[in-house]
């Protein structure tokens, strides 16, 4: 038993994709919790048309904001959502994007997997873009699942605490699970396209400072940073993107944004990415 809560702000473009793959899953959910987090479009009108054809699908209207608030304000739709839920012995926890389309036997291929590997906690499929025409795979850390996509091992939500309501949050839930014995993995096999590029919702330096503030927020060590600015000088957007995650890390030190409170997952974090930087075994590989 799954269910799925889908945060959703401004998609009439996509959802309908979205939409039409849970619906014709071979394995379908207990419940799938819709949140419109104030969309000026049709995405209500939508989701809402959906909630009362399909008696496992609920509609959530949450009230204009007025802007988008990265980070935060997903993870604020996410938690209504959750808290909403009315099928509380569920086995997994599905956070799922509204801007997807995915086979019809997505999830019924996903649930093995957990099946097969008792330690799995967290898990998703693949992302691909449509680049020039081309599928493209968005290539993500070994670890790593992209948060459009993230599935919950019930025992590891528990135990992880549930998810950061911040910049961060989709390294942090991963972060802590091996910090507490869990393995977190994307499925390489299962693809899923991903019909707004990963950031399209903002410029290239806002996306890029919000990454860096998100990394401030995770406790990530400072060297690591500096590496990773670096390493962004020769990916596109090329010096923005490397000058806005420096920028929006320092502006997180300097402004003295919250910072996860778990000093045990920091100093996990920063073992992880210092082996990294050495070229030793971690989470990376």
């Amino acid at each position: 038993m799954y269910v799925v809560v889908t945060p959703v702000r401004d998609e009439e473009k996509y959802i309908e994709s979205t939409i039409k793959s849970m619906l014709s899953q071979t394995v379908t959910p207990a419940q799938w919790i819709i949140v419109n987090d104030g969309s000026g479009d049709r995405t209500g009108e939508i989701i809402d048309k959906c909630a009362a054809e399909i008696p496992w699908v609920r509609a959530y209207h949450r009230a204009d904001r007025g802007h988008r608030l990265s980070g935060g304000g997903v993870m604020e739709a996410f938690h209504d959502g959750y808290r909403s839920l009315t099928r509380d012995n569920w086995k997994f926890l599905v956070k799922l994007d509204a801007d997807l389309s995915f086979s019809d036997d997505y999830f019924e291929r996903a649930l093995r997997h957990f099946a097969d590997q008792p330690t799995l906690g967290i898990g998703g499929g693949t992302l691909y873009h449509m680049i020039n025409g081309k599928e493209t795979v968005e290539v993500v850390p070994r670890f790593h699942v992209r948060g459009a996509t993230k599935i919950y091992r019930r025992r590891c939500w528990d135990e992880i605490g549930g998810l950061w309501r911040g910049p961060g949050w989709d390294m942090i839930d991963e972060v802590t699970a091996n910090m507490l014995g869990w393995t977190t993995a994307s499925f390489p096999e299962l693809r899923v396209m991903h019909h707004r590029y990963t950031g399209t919702g903002d410029t290239s330096w806002r996306e890029a400072c919000k990454n860096g503030r998100g990394s401030y927020c995770s406790g990530y060590h400072p060297l690591y940073l500096a590496a990773r600015c670096c390493y962004l000088l020769f990916r596109k957007p090329y010096l923005i993107g490397s000058l806005g995650m420096g920028y929006g890390y320092l502006t997180g030190y300097l402004r003295g944004l919250p910072r996860i409170n778990n000093t045990k997952m920091i100093e996990y974090l920063r073992k992880q990415q210092l082996a990294r930087l050495c070229g030793a075994k971690s989470i990376w590989k």
